[in-house]
């Protein structure tokens, strides 16, 4: 079963930085159709950074300008770069990746012949932001 491994997940003061890598030995990632999501408890998972099926990236409201998706190719890694982090920015973050054949994505969601969810995911870091 392919696994991703997320990992940079930490407790820092508001207004700080981070960098939250992805990386897999199983599957090795497209330029396209990967992206971070996040989650707190009590509520729903949300998409922070996607790269489309068109090369083009989205970005929740919430964290543009802020966070910015990239990969390095050689090293199999998708990071996300988190800087002037707030506390509600304070989630279980994932990184997910691949749609099925015959089908593309956007926003953070596969489309063939219905929306589905990306087809592989990691365990989750945890990043806590304080005030």
């Amino acid at each position: 079963q392919v696994q991703l491994q997320e990992s940079g997940g930490v407790s820092v003061q508001g207004g700080g930085s981070l960098r939250l890598s992805c990386t897999s030995s199983e599957y090795s990632f497209s330029t396209f159709c990967v992206g971070w999501f996040r989650q707190v408890p009590g509520k729903e998972r949300e998409v922070v950074a996607s790269v489309n099926s068109d090369g083009t990236t989205n970005y929740a409201d919430s964290v543009k300008g802020r966070f910015n998706i990239s990969q390095d190719h050689f090293k199999n890694t998708l990071y996300l770069q988190m800087n002037s982090l707030k506390p509600e920015d304070t989630a279980m973050y994932y990184c997910a990746a691949d749609c099925p054949a015959y089908s593309y994505c956007s926003g953070g969601y596969c489309y063939g012949d219905r929306r589905t969810e990306f087809g592989y995911w990691g365990q989750g870091t945890q990043v806590t932001v304080s005030s």
